[in-house]
């Protein structure tokens, strides 16, 4: 659980590890972490949440002629960032939620929007949405002038052993930088592809989780800059090689316990984990454009590379959409393993417990487990099961979140109107692109 931090503790800290600047942080539309950093000299007007900027610029945020936001930082979040030198004066992070000038919160923030969709789930009777993110990344090597290139920095394989090349240095040396900044670090390994890798932390509870995977992301980058890697969270950055999932753990609490076991239960899952997994499934088309948000993202939802392609759920099989995996009471949950690192996590978190929380409601059983490879089957044999495909393409996923209306009201109309102009204008933009694949096969037609 999120620790709890005072306003005492913190003018206390920024003293002992002489803290310079306060970076404050906060997340737009499309899951980017941005930044305002003031100097030490505004920590009372930081923690007296008078701290303002212009929203006008930030994607997805407000029109020029209504641009004035204030940050609200939230004090769990507190952390002197550990790169950052006590005898040359440190750097202090802070998580913020945006809200107007008046003091209400700002429906267009990410932040916002889940705790409002947390706040529904409370009222449910649930104390606690518990989630653990598996962002995978790639580190690839720095060029000769510094540049950004897709040279991988390894040939190694899922769960080699670590050697001693920079991949790997780089890789202890977040996971070192994490704990300091009070990560629970679970597991660290290589993943499939070559210089493909995984972090994975302890779950929290939505919020908190969330703020770490952008914190983790932040992390990852700069550590690797340190050893001349560049660090990439991208669906598909080399054809060819396994794409970045981001598989989504998730459980319900209510009053301290798992909601989602029950010890008589197929695979110990209660009604109320097999309603919320119904909801996931049904709603699954619409929250792929959300999980699943840029135009590469469609491009490592295919068969072959362990990505799921069809909505359907098991226990052991992993060519589901949804997994089981065999846990204790504590660790029940679905694993949902569409996702990819491109998603902004308080947006998939809103979507996701929406449509839980909904089937929840409904009272309805999901489909029947799949015990066979489903990509091993016809299309009939998928149809007959009422197995039906995830959208292919960013277009597609976006017209079935514009016809989901369960989805759409997990965010508030500022968002989703955001959000469906921001994706409209990356499809246009995609099908207006001439790519080098196509300039080969068709420039001597």
């Amino acid at each position: 659980m999120s620790k709890v931090i005072t306003e005492e503790e913190i003018r206390k800290e920024v003293e002992e590890k002489n803290v310079r600047f306060l970076r404050l942080a906060f997340t737009d539309i499309n899951g980017t972490l941005k930044n305002l950093e003031v100097p030490v000299s505004q920590l009372d007007d930081v923690l007296g949440n008078q701290t303002r900027f212009d929203g006008s610029s930030i994607d997805g945020f407000v029109r020029l002629e209504e641009s004035d936001m204030v940050l609200y930082p939230d004090l769990s979040t507190w952390t002197v960032l550990p790169w950052t030198s006590v005898e040359e004066g440190t750097i202090g992070r802070l998580v913020c939620s945006v809200h107007n000038v008046d003091g209400t919160p700002f429906a267009g923030d990410p932040r916002n929007n889940l705790k409002k969709v947390i706040a529904e789930m409370n009222d449910m009777g649930f104390d606690r949405f518990n989630i653990g993110f598996e962002a995978e990344f790639f580190l690839f090597k720095e060029g000769a002038n510094g540049e950004e290139t897709t040279k991988v920095s390894d040939h190694s394989s899922y769960f080699d052993m670590a050697s001693e090349d920079e991949g790997a240095k780089c890789r202890r040396e977040i996971v070192e930088t994490l704990e300091k900044i009070g990560f629970r670090v679970e597991a660290a390994h290589h993943e499939v592809g070559d210089g493909q890798q995984e972090i994975d932390f302890r779950f929290d509870d939505a919020l908190a989780t969330a703020d770490k995977l952008q914190t983790f992301k932040m992390v990852v980058k700069t550590i690797a800059r340190k050893y001349h890697l560049y660090a990439s969270f991208m669906a598909k950055p080399v054809e060819g090689l396994a794409g970045n999932g981001m598989h989504t753990n998730m459980s319900l609490f209510k009053d301290g316990k798992n909601a989602f076991y029950d010890k008589d239960g197929q695979y110990h899952l209660s009604t109320t984990a097999l309603t919320f997994l119904n909801g996931i499934l049904e709603h699954a088309r619409a929250i792929t454009c959300v999980a699943n948000p840029t135009v590469n993202s469609y491009k490592r939802l295919i068969p072959g590379f362990e990505a799921p392609v069809y909505i359907s759920w098991a226990s052991r099989n992993r060519s589901p959409m949804v997994r089981i995996p065999n846990a204790n009471e504590i660790g029940t949950r679905l694993e949902m393993r569409s996702a990819d690192p491109t998603a902004n996590p308080y947006l998939l978190l809103a979507a996701c417990l929406k449509a839980g929380l909904t089937g929840i409601k409904e009272g309805k059983l999901p489909m029947a487990p799949v015990t066979s490879n489903l990509f091993e089957m016809t299309d009939d044999e998928r149809a007959k099961l009422g197995i039906k495909p995830l959208p292919s393409t960013l277009h597609n996923a976006i017209k079935a979140f514009k016809e989901d209306d369960v989805i759409k009201s997990a965010f508030s109309e500022h968002i989703v109107d955001s959000f469906v102009e921001m994706k409209e204008t990356e499809w246009s933009l995609y099908t207006q692109s001439v790519s080098e694949w196509e300039v080969k096969r068709y420039f001597n037609y």
